[in-house]
């Protein structure tokens, strides 16, 4: 079978492409875990946070976004001491203060996914890209799906970030045209 070549390096990240990455996702909970993970990766490699994603779903109560947006000060002190997940303590206030925003847009837009897929207009959109170097690390479209969070008071969520959950939460479709997943029907 033909892969993604970032896909290859790794057997989790096999897993993550085979299984995960480009397949449009709804719910709630796997929507909000994406999204603090994909916050999580900013500067370091997606393999570096997938080797930890146990220990994000521990620290994060499974991903329970009312839990997380009750976290208080005292709670986000020691996820900063936990070697289970990545120690950055700006990473990690953004997540409890991105739990916030998420149930704040899933109560005005009837649910986050409502709200995220209208920047797609509900379809996933598929590209047709033949090399790993044709694929953007961003696009106007995440640029604006960035700034409206930003609007909405969500930290860790640039143009490039976004994209990326774009392509996490399957709104983008960027497996290579060769890639066995590719043409997949989800």
């Amino acid at each position: 079978m033909k892969r993604c070549p970032w896909a290859e390096t790794h057997p989790l990240l096999t897993a993550y492409h085979d299984e995960e990455w480009g397949v449009p996702q709804y719910d709630e909970e796997r929507l909000f875990e994406l999204l603090i993970l994909e916050s999580a990766q900013a500067g370091l490699s997606w393999l570096t946070v997938l080797k930890k994603r146990e220990g994000y779903r521990d620290a994060f109560a499974q991903f329970d976004v009312e839990k997380v947006a009750a976290f208080d000060q005292q709670k986000i002190e020691g996820l900063c001491q936990s070697p289970h997940i990545i120690q950055n303590r700006r990473k990690i206030a953004a997540a409890v203060n991105n739990a916030r925003q998420f149930i704040a847009i899933a109560e005005k837009h009837g649910s986050f996914s409502r709200f995220l897929w209208s920047f797609v207009d509900n379809k996933p959109i598929t590209n047709h890209w033949k090399n790993p170097s044709d694929v953007p690390a961003s696009t106007p479209l995440s640029a604006r799906l960035s700034g409206e969070l930003k609007k909405r008071g969500f930290t860790f969520v640039g143009p490039i970030i976004c994209y990326s959950y774009m392509q996490a939460v399957g709104m983008v479709n960027d497996h290579l045209i060769h890639c066995f997943c590719h043409g997949k029907s989800f």
